[in-house]
């Protein structure tokens, strides 16, 4: 069993007094379900489990306004293989996009002392069910995404005193002992190739073949593409599936902004303008703007028309490239095919940017944002985040090259810190913290 970071939030979630139904959402496929069944056998004693896409037929149980006693009664009728135990009975509804009237019904079936509720469902459909009224201030959230870099390392044996280890290098004042380094580094790029959907990362773990979590990426893939044309209106399918198809070319060119004319020769926001939005609002995408300028607050400052895309998981993004560019990555080739591989070239520094934004996601920046500028030299600076600290500028690089854009926004005196993230050792100069890309998990 994969260990996963959403199992806590979920126990600290049941030790609340006032509990309110918890609806559990994230992308297709990363392993909502699982989890919760998992927690249900750890936590309570019965558990009746609604899945409305295996049994639509379950969906009149909420089919008009009840009270939490008539559907309770209506779920206890419906599925008597369980025992109810009150106080000790979870009612899990899974799948709850696919019965907006459960969803409207969750209001109903807050703070009843005798069960908890649980619902869950891929963003994708829940953004776009045609629920009769959303149940507002009445239920908690958890977001619940792909696994990250650390629950990668979990997956693979690293235990946690060895990841707690590495986490003392995060602030860059002494170099990590190589032999860390290069291990970690390693472990890297194969998450980088593997990505976090569970049942890849399970594939792989299971025999150490990367052929084989190779095909299960490709067939997620094909699966995000096809409910694409299950969820989307008529009139938004094909757009929003060029958009989504288009984004490993448009990180494959020199310049990494979002071009219409990627999807369509004259394509235009006017056209596939909402298209973007209803991926972003399915969180299969980030879409990062541009800022017209360094200051506070940056989502002042954000260009719409300006923006790059990055898929929430890295995995799915690299299967959609030959597998030679997964050979390059974990160093399975010589140096000189690695120097002549063109896919390898022209697609390195947009993948390590959809990593590195990935990783910043999990971490729960939502909101990050760019700066390029042409003015008077390219100042280009990957990502901009606002903490404690202010605006924090972060410089992501494929290999170990120079930093000047972020040495330029550095001398800035508003700005207290920057990072830069690429394939090198830590170190620290300055207000400029240099450290591994594999150290975005602690950022």
């Amino acid at each position: 069993m994969l260990k996963r970071k959403a199992a806590a939030a979920l126990l600290q979630w049941k030790t609340k007094e006032t509990r309110k139904p918890l609806l559990v959402e994230g992308p297709r496929q990363v392993g909502k379900t699982f989890l919760i069944r998992a927690f249900a056998r750890q936590h309570y004693e019965s558990c009746y489990e609604l899945n409305f896409l295996e049994n639509p037929g379950l969906k009149f149980i909420f089919s008009r306004d009840l009270s939490a006693n008539e559907i309770l009664a209506g779920i206890r009728l419906n599925r008597n293989d369980q025992r109810f135990i009150p106080g000790k009975t979870l009612i899990f509804l899974d799948e709850i996009q696919a019965c907006p009237e459960a969803i409207t019904a969750l209001k109903f079936l807050r703070g009843d002392p005798r069960f908890d509720v649980i619902a869950s469902g891929s963003s994708l459909g829940i953004v776009h069910a045609q629920t009769v009224s959303w149940p507002v201030g009445q239920i908690d959230y958890l977001d619940m995404w792909s696994l990250d870099f650390e629950e990668f390392l979990w997956a693979m044996g690293i235990d946690d005193d060895l990841v707690e280890l590495v986490r003392q290098y995060r602030k860059g004042e002494r170099a990590i002992p190589e032999a860390i380094h290069r291990r970690m580094s390693e472990l890297l790029w194969q998450y980088l190739v593997i990505g976090g959907m569970p049942e890849v990362v399970k594939a792989f773990i299971q025999d150490q073949d990367y052929v084989a979590a190779d095909a299960v990426q490709r067939t997620i893939y094909r699966d995000y593409v096809a409910d694409i044309a299950h969820y989307a209106e008529p009139e938004m399918r094909l757009k929003a599936q060029a958009c989504w198809n288009a984004i490993p070319a448009q990180l494959s060119k020199e310049n990494h902004k979002f071009q219409y004319s990627t999807v369509e020769k004259r394509g235009s926001a006017a056209k596939f303008g909402s298209s973007i939005d209803w991926l972003k609002a399915a969180r299969m995408i980030q879409v990062i703007p541009n800022v017209n300028g360094v200051n506070y607050p940056l989502r002042n400052e954000a260009l719409s028309d300006n923006f790059r895309i990055y898929p929430t998981d890295i995995g799915l993004l690299i299967s959609t490239f030959d597998y030679s560019l997964k050979r390059a990555f974990l160093r399975q080739d010589d140096d000189r095919s690695l120097s002549e591989n063109i896919i390898f070239r022209t697609a390195k520094g947009g993948i390590i940017e959809a990593l590195a934004a990935e990783m910043l996601c999990k971490r729960g920046y939502f909101d990050q944002c760019y700066f390029h500028r042409n003015e008077s030299g390219t100042l280009e600076i990957e990502f901009l985040i606002e903490d404690e600290r202010g605006i924090v500028p972060i410089e992501v690089k494929a290999g170990n090259h120079r930093t000047k854009s972020l040495d330029r926004i550095l001398a800035d005196d508003r700005i207290a810190v920057g990072y830069k993230f690429a394939d090198q050792n830590a170190g620290q100069a300055g207000k400029k913290i240099s450290l591994p890309l594999y150290m975005l998990m602690f950022f």
